[in-house]
């Protein structure tokens, strides 16, 4: 379990001493032989502890004394009160008799050599355990069930196959081996090329998946941006005042909408100072506000680089000159028209027809914007992401795409089936290291170091 107290804490202990390790510091209750437990069970007891004030600590062990454990060893779990004192009792007592603190990442590790998970099912778990939202948590468990494991392995399979065929022509052409022709080993090789290119289109970095869509909120000075966000987000995170301007820089939170994590950005107001506006042709002449530039030079970045922008406007009173324009020029992103002070609206104008009602006085129109922006941020480039893996995996995909490219061309043009099939156990060693087939001690360095302890 994590840092912290909690009703119940568990402590895990995997290794080929497992049982030894228990037997010198854990007592059953009833007692029990741990060496004579043949499949998975809970065992009632006590842990004796090597600290005098707590000799005896209410524990339950889970034992898996077979192969059938995550790590395919013999595997333990303790659980007991979860206050931190007891749990560091625990692990001092575990050391004590015999085991020692696992590295980072340990645990998966030992489930990957053991042949449990493939490499992207324990980039996977870092996903998992790295999830922010529900939507990022959804892909990490994909790839973890397998979503690239399965695509890799049958495109690994037909590779072998074709390259089998291939070298059984060139190591026995005495032998009445049907042999490809040059054409079709071309087809079969671009089909095998296009099936990479597709994983490398719908792959996306970790780093991708932890960033949340930015949301960024736009509008005139003083068009209640501020309330918005404040209640979009549950909390005061804006100054709101009945003065214009209050907002000179830009405020953000992370908002949980339709369980998509959303950074909501709010901007700083436009308004009629010269050469502060974003009208277009607006400069900055002599004598104008440099605090009202400045401020819209960082509202105008944080719009440019959202994903979706929520264009406020007033319903109390008529669109602007501004909003006019402003409106009629393409979003960066998605982007939802809002109708703030719904509660004080003027008369329907037509703008407001395809915009979301608000008012965050009353509380009105909120839930059904954050469901507007959790569907937009899902069709945005954040929502897009189908699987995802550390930037080793994509990396390898492309480098195999590069050599099925070379042996496709070297194919079609019939300039030796050996360079051919020098080009096809590349991509097949490439393939090979995304799932962790063919692995080498830097790579595994870089996947598990960034585990945290235990897992």
């Amino acid at each position: 379990t994590a840092p912290g107290g909690g009703p119940r804490g568990i402590v895990r202990v995997s290794g080929p001493a497992t049982i030894e390790c228990l037997q010198r510091c854990f007592s059953p209750d009833p007692p029990l032989d741990l060496r004579t437990v043949a499949r998975p069970r809970a065992i009632p007891g006590h842990v004796r502890t090597t600290e005098p004030a707590v000799d005896r600590l209410p524990c339950d062990v889970y034992l898996w004394p077979t192969s059938r454990s995550a790590t395919r060893q013999v595997c333990a779990e303790l659980h007991t009160l979860g206050a931190p004192p007891l749990l560091d009792v625990t692990l001092r007592t575990l050391c004590a008799s015999g085991a020692r603190l696992a590295r980072p990442g340990e645990f998966t590790l030992r489930a990957f050599l053991a042949g449990r998970i493939d490499l992207t099912q324990a980039e996977a778990v870092l996903g998992v355990i790295d999830a922010r939202d529900a939507s990022s948590l959804a892909v990490a468990l994909r790839q973890l069930a397998g979503g690239l494991t399965e695509p890799l392995a049958r495109l690994r399979e037909d590779l072998v196959d074709l390259l089998a065929h291939l070298e059984a022509g060139l190591d026995f052409v005495d032998d009445e081996i049907e042999t490809l022709a040059p054409a079709d080993l071309a087809r079969r090789l671009a089909g095998a090329q296009d099936q990479v290119d597709q994983l490398l289109q719908r792959l996306a970095s970790r780093a991708t998946i932890v960033h949340e869509p930015r949301v960024v909120v736009r509008g005139w000075t003083n068009v209640g941006k501020s309330s918005l966000l404040n209640a979009l987000s549950g909390d005061d995170a804006a100054m709101v005042s009945p003065f214009a301007g209050t907002t000179r820089d830009y405020v953000t939170r992370t908002v949980s909408c339709g369980g998509i994590a959303c950074l909501l950005i709010d901007t700083p107001g436009a308004d009629d100072t010269p050469g502060a506006d974003d009208t277009p042709g607006a400069d900055d002449t002599p004598g104008a506000d440099d605090v009202a530039r400045a401020a819209r030079r960082l509202a105008d970045e944080q719009t440019r680089e959202a994903a979706l922008e929520l264009f406020c406007l007033d319903a109390s009173r008529s669109i602007n000159a501004w909003e006019c324009t402003a409106l009629q020029e393409p979003p960066a992103g998605e982007r939802i028209v809002v109708l703030t002070k719904n509660d004080v609206r003027r008369p329907v104008a037509p703008e407001d027809r395809a915009a979301v009602r608000t008012s965050s006085r009353t509380g009105e129109g909120i839930d059904a914007l954050r469901a507007m922006i959790a569907q937009r941020a899902r069709r945005s480039e954040c929502g897009t992401v189908v699987a995802s893996t550390a930037e080793r995996c994509r990396a390898s995909l492309a480098a195999a795409a590069g050599s099925l490219s070379r042996a496709r061309h070297l194919a079609a043009g019939a300039r030796g089936e050996e360079l051919v099939a020098v080009e096809m156990r590349d991509a097949l060693d490439q393939l090979g290291q995304v799932v962790g087939a063919v692995c080498t001690e830097d790579i595994l360095e870089r996947v598990f170091s960034r585990f945290c302890i235990g897992k």
